[in-house]
């Protein structure tokens, strides 16, 4: 009886410590701009390789990657080899596929390492919009000074010059949504920030913005 009792112990604790890592990972949405933006590194790669490292309670996963260009973060590390998840999903961990796709990755610098997860921006190459594309090259770089508000009801207002406002959750859409896949919120010669969408890189003086 008192075998069965510890094992019933143990099973409960598990089973909610399950529950609340499964819940643990919870991202805010994020437009593909600012999550550039705050990024540390940037970059489009192709994943060669992966091993479990038995470091941390979960594991971490080190995939090892050939970095075929980076938009972001040349001062801080120019040259990506290994990036760094949870190695559970729950923990926001990251699921790369060795030797099938190219993916944008972006992530954080800690201690010499690149780190990236769900809250981060990552996705197949092929599934990036032109516009995203374009974004990566130049477009997100001009406003990295703009600030993207999320709309989640309406109405909305812009609170200050350098801010644009983002709708797509008002559809439920956030970070897929058309705003977020063929928008750039860029700060125009003035010094107010507004939406920009286009097929020509953005003139200095006078943008052709099309609201959303």
């Amino acid at each position: 009886m008192t075998a069965w009792l510890s094992f019933l112990v143990v099973f409960l604790c598990s089973w909610s410590l399950r529950d609340l890592v499964v819940e643990a990972c919870t991202c805010v949405p994020i437009h593909p701009q600012d999550a550039f933006c705050n990024s540390d590194i940037v970059i489009r790669a192709k994943v060669v390789g992966k091993k479990l490292m038995k470091d941390g309670p979960f594991g971490t996963m080190r995939y090892t990657v050939k970095q075929m260009k980076m938009y972001r973060g040349f001062q801080i590390m120019p040259h990506i080899q290994y990036i760094y998840t949870e190695a559970s999903e729950s923990l926001c961990g990251v699921k790369l596929e060795v030797n099938k796709y190219q993916y944008l990755i972006t992530g954080r610098v800690y201690e010499g390492k690149v780190y990236t997860g769900l809250c981060n921006w990552y996705e197949k190459w092929d599934r990036l919009t032109l516009s995203q594309r374009k974004g990566l090259n130049h477009r997100y770089h001009l406003g990295c000074g703009c600030k993207i508000r999320p709309c989640y009801y309406l109405p909305c207002f812009a609170t200050s010059k350098n801010e644009c406002i983002w709708t797509d959750m008002l559809s439920n859409f956030g970070h897929s949504g058309y705003q977020a896949k063929h928008y750039a919120c860029i700060q125009r010669v003035e010094g107010y920030c507004s939406w920009y969408r286009g097929w020509a890189p953005p003139d200095k003086t006078i943008i052709n913005a099309t609201d959303p």
